[in-house]
């Protein structure tokens, strides 16, 4: 029989002030990793900025600083400090300390704002080690500190001024967070989004880190016109300058810009009072039905759909389409207190009725564009139904969904994907080294020949008549396209091995290149890495040591000095110069190899890479190498 336990009322525990936030952090800021760590301040810059949104503030200060604290300054209308008629306490301590308190309910002192639960502050300083905050209003100047969320002393007013605003300096707490460095580009790229949705808006990011001091300042007039650009800076355009829109209805103002490129891609971000939504929502649904719709009218109503079988979808339509949907509405709904997801249901009929008719006007306007933008749909969509006819095929023949796995492919013994890995290898030479060096129990080896297709600057159609793209998939096992199933994941780590030179690393990205398009999945859930194999071997008398780049072999070497034995060096020309007991001990060791794992830390940043990299334009790559061809000799 089961002992029965107590539950009573001495079993409910009531979590007092902010400890609710210190004793679970994941529920309020998403983890405890470098995103929660970032996610602290983006709360704090959220705010500053909802008083640029409201129009009382045109510069945000924002400094890194020596002791690892980080301090947001603006010139809004600071924080009220006088008494607050329900908690008898100042404004300034209600709001910095009490969950739900916070000027974002009533809509009188923000008409639009990213706050929504009046928590977003109140995280931060629970979750720093110290706040230290400034109020410059009404004439004066106040402050009060907090540790852990707790206010140290009432708040005191300290001297006479005639600045207004804000200024937070917080310290996160090591407790909470496993990360506590504060990454610049990160926080860089937070305000340049932010200066790009606030045209006129002036940020100031300090980091007073280093021994010399970057400061960046950012201001775009144009808003999110700009931010287009940007986003397209290695872009072959279609057309000049971006289509973009800016009306309201109904007490929302939807702001959109959007330009097509010559890429396979779409990138659509979509914002809610500034604050981005990864997984769109409401807005992105009403947008897309617009652009649907709308190119469809105007290429029936001109004849422009030669060859299309019915009307152009959806997929046809967005094809290198590169967009901003920044929409502010006064009581947004959210999926979430990290707001990923807009989910106001009257948002997808205003912004679909606005973004039609001035997209349609735009049309109109210049029919060049519009040939173009409307020519390149109707090629998606008739690579579509080449590129499904193909698959068609490739599944006939058993190539993708059948049990008969590449001829090539040494697999493994065991049957659970969790234990089993495979190693896709460069070249026959290194695949029959690893195939004798293997555990055979849970180590496969897919051996490729030669590059494989660059898959970023072709369709699929082209793509699936590659063999050695074909025998990756098989070996995965999870289909590909609307068939794409990761839980028939035959491996639950797949390894790129390459030889540790030039042509290696070429293969490595071709290979990452095709796992980003068609396989994103495998890397946003952590099964894909890349094997580090060594460059060097130092032989002392009868010891082996093995080096991943030349600075650590020289150090070793350095160390060495006075061993009293002569080192002897020799650099590997690739995997197939390594015998299979070389390569275990090396390279395919669970307890001796060094893996990266693939990870998408910026999906946006990860697309625009690929594109500057594999893509067709040679200017931007032809930068990339000259600008870190140095860095790149150094580490080898």
């Amino acid at each position: 029989m089961a002992k029965k336990s107590e539950y009573g009322a001495s079993n409910i525990q009531v979590l007092e002030g902010l400890e609710a936030v210190r004793k679970r952090p994941a529920m309020y800021i998403g983890s405890t990793d470098t995103m929660g760590l970032h996610h602290i301040f983006t709360e704090i810059l959220d705010n500053s900025v909802d008083e640029a949104i409201a129009g009382f503030c045109d510069n945000i200060w924002v400094t890194l600083n020596k002791d690892g604290s980080c301090t947001v300054q603006d010139n809004g209308r600071g924080i009220p400090i006088e008494i607050h008629p329900q908690t008898k306490v100042s404004t300034l301590e209600t709001v910095m300390t009490n969950l739900h308190a916070g000027g974002k309910f009533d809509g009188g002192a923000y008409k639009v704002s990213g706050g929504l639960h009046g928590v977003g502050m109140k995280c931060t300083n629970a979750l720093s080690e110290w706040v230290k905050t400034v109020v410059y209003i009404n004439g004066g100047e106040y402050k009060q500190d907090y540790k852990k969320g707790a206010p140290q002393a009432p708040v005191e007013k300290v001297g006479n001024t005639r600045k207004t605003g804000t200024k937070h300096t917080f310290l996160p707490d090591s407790e909470i967070f496993t990360e506590t460095v504060w990454s610049f580009n990160k926080i860089l790229k937070k305000c340049r989004q932010h200066a790009y949705l606030t045209a006129g808006l002036t940020f100031t990011l300090t980091d007073n880190r280093e021994e010399a001091t970057k400061i960046f300042q950012l201001y775009f007039e144009d808003g999110i016109k700009s931010y287009v650009q940007f986003l397209n800076l290695d872009e072959k355009s279609v057309s000049d300058t971006p289509f973009y829109m800016n009306k309201s209805e109904d007490n929302m103002w939807v702001e959109v810009a959007m330009q097509y490129t010559d890429s396979m891609d779409e990138n659509v971000m979509c914002y809610t009072n500034n604050i981005i939504n990864p997984e769109g929502g409401t807005h992105l649904a009403g947008f897309r039905t617009a652009l649907t719709s709308t190119l469809n009218v105007y290429a029936q109503n001109n004849e422009l759909l030669r060859g299309v079988k019915g009307t152009l979808t959806g997929d046809d339509v967005r094809e290198g389409l590169t967009a901003v949907v920044s929409i502010k509405v006064t009581d947004p709904q959210f999926e979430g207190q990290t707001k990923i997801k807009l989910n106001n249901p009257e948002v997808k009929g205003i912004v679909s009725k606005l973004v039609r008719e001035e997209f349609l006007t735009y049309l109109k306007e210049n029919p060049s564009i519009a040939k173009n933008v409307i020519g390149k749909a109707v090629l998606a969509n008739k690579a579509k139904a080449a590129a499904k006819a193909a698959r068609d095929a490739v599944i006939r023949k058993s190539a993708l969904e059948s049990s008969a796995l590449p001829g090539k492919l040494a697999d493994c013994i065991s049957n659970d994907p969790a234990e089993c890995e495979l190693y896709v290898v460069e070249g026959d030479s290194a695949g029959g080294s690893a195939k004798q060096g293997r555990d055979r129990h849970t180590q496969a080896v897919l051996p490729l020949r030669g590059k494989i297709i660059n898959t970023h600057k072709y369709r699929v159609d082209r793509v699936l008549g590659n063999n050695e793209f074909n025998n990756i998939t098989t070996a995965l096992g999870v289909g590909i396209g609307d068939t794409l199933d990761i839980s028939k994941l035959r491996y639950h780590k797949v390894i790129i091995m390459s030889d540790a030179d030039v042509d290696g690393l070429h293969i490595t990205t071709l290979v990452l290149t095709l796992l980003f398009r068609f396989f994103r999945p495998l890397i946003e859930q952590g099964y894909i890495y890349v094997a580090q194999p060594p460059l060097f071997k130092v032989e002392i008398g009868k010891k082996r040591y093995y080096f991943i780049n030349e600075r650590e072999k020289d150090a070793f070497l350095l160390k060495s000095k006075n061993s009293g034995k002569k080192p002897v060096v020799n650099r590997f020309k690739g995997l197939g110069e390594m015998d299979p007991e070389q390569l275990w001990d090396t390279t395919m060791s669970p307890e001796e190899r060094v893996l990266k794992q693939v990870i998408i830390e910026d999906g946006q940043e990860a697309e625009h890479t690929f594109e500057m990299l594999m893509g067709n334009e040679v200017p931007p790559r032809k930068r990339f190498i000259q600008k870190y061809a140095n860095k790149a000799i150094l580490d080898v």
